[in-house]
């Protein structure tokens, strides 16, 4: 495993199915090299939330981008868990519930939202820990350290299921349906590592992937 601080210019990218653990694994992979980690699912939440808080019809593209427009929102990438910003609001803590998740793949699907999240990810300075959907596959296809995190859909929702108060049940049911909206966005990259996290630790996982790295 490398030790941090990390001083390379490298951005290395980790995407998979939703609930993989995705963030908790960009985290600590970010930790252990000493750098931020950039989570563009949370850009995806927020926009979702602006939108919802706002009365729109997610579906309708322009009106969620003049939202946006209106309401600009910043990303604050750090390796211990990234925030974002409406202002001096911070939208984190509610970036997280049942209500985002079900409107969250329409906005992501939509490719104005899709433009307006990459755009922003891409003005960020590296070397960071890029975590979501496609970070390998259109974001950062330059990237030379990608992953692509997946488990099963029931191990996923024993996960989240000890994180919400709902049925395990429920929670596969809805994963299963948000894996069919997501799987244009969800594809491993050609030269991604496909890192079944199931019968992994979290921190096994992490040491997969640093080892994995390229020296800085």
């Amino acid at each position: 495993m490398h030790g941090g601080p990390y001083t390379g210019r490298m951005i290395v990218t980790i995407d998979g199915v939703a609930a993989s653990g995705k963030s908790s694994v960009a985290s600590g992979v970010a930790r252990a090299l000493g750098i931020p980690y950039v989570s563009s699912g949370l850009l995806y939440r927020a926009a979702t939330l602006l939108g919802q808080e706002a009365g729109l019809d997610l579906n309708m593209t322009a009106p969620l981008l003049a939202c946006l427009r209106e309401h600009p929102l910043r990303l604050e990438p750090l390796a211990a868990g990234n925030r974002v910003w409406l202002g001096q609001r911070d939208l984190t803590p509610d970036l997280h519930s049942s209500a985002v998740d079900r409107g969250v793949s329409v906005v992501a699907a939509q490719p104005g939202v899709r433009t307006w999240v990459d755009d922003q990810l891409r003005a960020l300075t590296p070397p960071f820990v890029a975590e979501g959907r496609d970070m390998g596959t259109n974001v950062f296809p330059q990237a030379p350290a990608k992953f692509y995190l997946t488990a099963s859909p029931r191990v996923r929702a024993e996960r989240r299921s000890r994180e919400r108060p709902e049925d395990v049940a429920a929670i596969e049911a809805a994963l299963i349906q948000r894996d069919a909206l997501d799987t244009t966005q969800s594809a491993p990259a050609p030269d991604a590592r496909v890192i079944d996290t199931g019968p992994l630790t979290l921190e096994q996982v992490i040491t997969v992937i640093t080892q994995q790295l390229p020296a800085p």
